[in-house]
This record gives C-alpha cells, sequence and structure tokens, in this order.
C-alpha cells in the first residue's frame, strides 16, 4: 500500500532504499529541531546579552535557560502549522502526541525533592556508606554515585536524578569542589543514572518501550541486563572516587542543618505518595491527582518542608514536551537512517 494521504511523495534512495519527500511541514518541523539544537549550544550567548541589554534581561535570561529552548520551538512549530495547515490541522497534531511522560516527570521530581524524602535518601546513603571500608567523604561520595543511581530502578530514573543531584549540591557542591570534579561528577552521575535503572521492567522508559512487546520481566531484567548494569554502575563510581580521592579525602564536607525532626507519619505518607506516583506513572489522572493531595499536604503542613521545586520541574516537563511535539515530525528522515544503520550492523529489518 502506498503512503498515507499527505505523508508526502516516495524516491528512490541509495539502492533499493525508499524514503520519504517531507511535506512542508515537515520540511519546517526539520528545521525548526535544528535551530533548537543550535539554541541548546549557544543559551551562553543569550546570558551575556542580559548583561549588555539590561532593558531587555528577562527575555534574554528566558532564551539562556536551556530548559525552555525546546519548547519554545515547539510553540514556533504549532504556530507555523496553524499558518500553512490551519487551526484544526495543529491541534489535532497536538491531542495525537502522548504528554504522559513529561507530566510524570514533573510530578515524581516535585514528589521526589520533598525534605521528607530527601531525608530518607540520605539515612540510606549514611546507611550504605557507614558500612563501607572507606569512610567521611569518599564513602558519602561513592555511595551517591553508586547507590542512589541503582534506585532509578525502582522509583524511576529521574526521581533517583532528582534525589542524587540534590544531595551532592547540599554536602559537596556547597563545600567547594575543583572544577574538574564537578565535571567528572555530573559526567559520572549522568552515566550511572542512564544505566541505574535496567534492573526492573517499569523503570526506565527505554525498558518500557519494548518490555511489553518482547515479554521482559523483572527477573529477566535483573537476569540479563541488571546486574552487568549494576557493576557498570559501581565501577564507574569506584573510578572517580578514587581518581580525586584526595580532594575528597581533605573535604569539609558541609553537615546537614539542624532541622525540626519529621515525625513518623510524615515520612510515611511522603514515601507511599512516592510509591504511588511510580505505581501509577502510565496514568495521568491519577499522579496527578496524587500530586495535587502532596501539594495539599506541604501547603497545610510547611514546618515539614523546604522549597518545593516547582520551577525546576516544570521547566523539564517543558522540555520534554517539546521534545514530544518537535520529535514528532522527524520521523520521515529518522525511520529510514536508523533502519539503514541496524541493517548495517546486521541486526535485519527493524
Amino acid at each position: 500500500p502506498g503512503p498515507a494521504r499527505g505523508a508526502g511523495r516516495w524516491r528512490p534512495a541509495r539502492g533499493p532504499r525508499m524514503i520519504a519527500t517531507p511535506t512542508v511541514i515537515q520540511s519546517i518541523g526539520a528545521a525548526l529541531f535544528a535551530i533548537a539544537l543550535v539554541h541548546t549550544f549557544s543559551t551562553k550567548y543569550f546570558e551575556r546579552l542580559a548583561h549588555q541589554r539590561p532593558d531587555h534581561a528577562g527575555i534574554y535570561h528566558l532564551l539562556g535557560e536551556v530548559e525552555i529552548v525546546f519548547g519554545v520551538w515547539a510553540g514556533a512549530l504549532i504556530l507555523a502549522m496553524m499558518l500553512v495547515a490551519g487551526r484544526d490541522s495543529a491541534t489535532t497534531y497536538l491531542d495525537s502526541r502522548d504528554f504522559t511522560e513529561p507530566l510524570f516527570v514533573f510530578a515524581i521530581m516535585v514528589v521526589a525533592g520533598s525534605r521528607p524524602i530527601l531525608e530518607l535518601a540520605n539515612a540510606g546513603v549514611r546507611i550504605v556508606a557507614g558500612a563501607l571500608p572507606m569512610a567521611g567523604a569518599p564513602a558519602m561520595y561513592f555511595t551517591v554515585l553508586a547507590f542512589v543511581p541503582l534506585l532509578g530502578s525502582f522509583i524511576t530514573e529521574p526521581a533517583a536524578m532528582t534525589l542524587a543531584a540534590l544531595i551532592l549540591r547540599d554536602r559537596f557542591f556547597a563545600s567547594g569542589l575543583s572544577n574538574r570534579l564537578k565535571y567528572a561528577t555530573v559526567g559520572t552521575l549522568f552515566v550511572n543514572i542512564s544505566i541505574g535503572g535496567v534492573l526492573t521492567s517499569f523503570a526506565a522508559p527505554p525498558v518500557l518501550m519494548v518490555a511489553g512487546k518482547w515479554g521482559w520481566d523483572t527477573a529477566f531484567m535483573m537476569e540479563t541486563f541488571g546486574w552487568r548494569a549494576a557493576s557498570a554502575v559501581l565501577i564507574n563510581a569506584a573510578i572517580v572516587t578514587w581518581m580525586y580521592r584526595r580532594e575528597l579525602a581533605a573535604m569539609d564536607v558541609k553537615p546537614e542543618p539542624a532541622r525540626l525532626g519529621l515525625p513518623k507519619p510524615v515520612l510515611l505518607l511522603h514515601a507511599g505518595l512516592l510509591v504511588a506516583v511510580v505505581m501509577f506513572s502510565h496514568h495521568p489522572a491519577l499522579f496527578l491527582g496524587l500530586l495535587l493531595l502532596f501539594l495539599g499536604f506541604a501547603t497545610a503542613y510547611p514546618q515539614y518542608q523546604d522549597r518545593i521545586i516547582l520551577r525546576e520541574g516544570l521547566l523539564v516537563a517543558f522540555f520534554l514536551a517539546g521534545l514530544v511535539v518537535l520529535g514528532g515530525q522527524q520521523r520521515w528522515w529518522l525511520e529510514p537512517l536508523l533502519r539503514e544503520h541496524a541493517e548495517s550492523l546486521g541486526l535485519g529489518r527493524l
């Protein structure tokens, strides 16, 4: 059968492969995607403009935020679709996109970044660090980089990233790290979070995309990928800890601030909300309802909370939503490219 109406004409590529000639909207989408990539690496330029032109510093600071880049250009795409194809076409396209992942990331980041969850995570880190053959800052540092990313297999990768980043910020970055150690820490954390979520079949988005179709359950993930990923996470954390062991050992790690002790019911409630959000991660009506419940409790008992990270969560969600919108217009060139690459590696047709 031929392509769906409006999918564009077809012309031969190299050999027998057929690739689509893009429609006007697809061409605009590809161009805006390229502009967004350039913008992502140009945010420093807008920050400089904000200092050079204080009258418009606000808009330049906004354009200098990495997280808003794809959302802004996704908005430009929708505006272009309205002008070229009409409002109904643009709204129909938006309605066809699945925004469950951006909404979930927002919800889980806000709940995971709450003070009770952070204190539970800190308590777990202290217990694990105390059982290690090393002591002090190196033990705490290794634990945050090794064991917190592995939690991503159970509480999802966004939650693990939020907890690890907040602990590192408060305990290490606030105490002063060299730039080399800062970059090594962030790089190792990104890698470990990315691979630390494959111990189960329900936490990492790449696993979720195929687990149901290919029959991968948690037992299979543990046996096939999990132990390998866990080994890599531990090795990565051990390497960076060993490389900077002298700097870490000489650090005066910032102590945790004195706070009002949290009642056990508050800790249990927040832990239960976090687990429930993870359990219903594919049902926006449920996990957003749980988020509203969390916000209501946090407003009623502010003495048990630090600043809720609504801004950070919204920025990340906006970034992911922009990717969802812009990414939908890249299939015409990305899918043939991936198929050709897979076949060149002998993987057959995807």
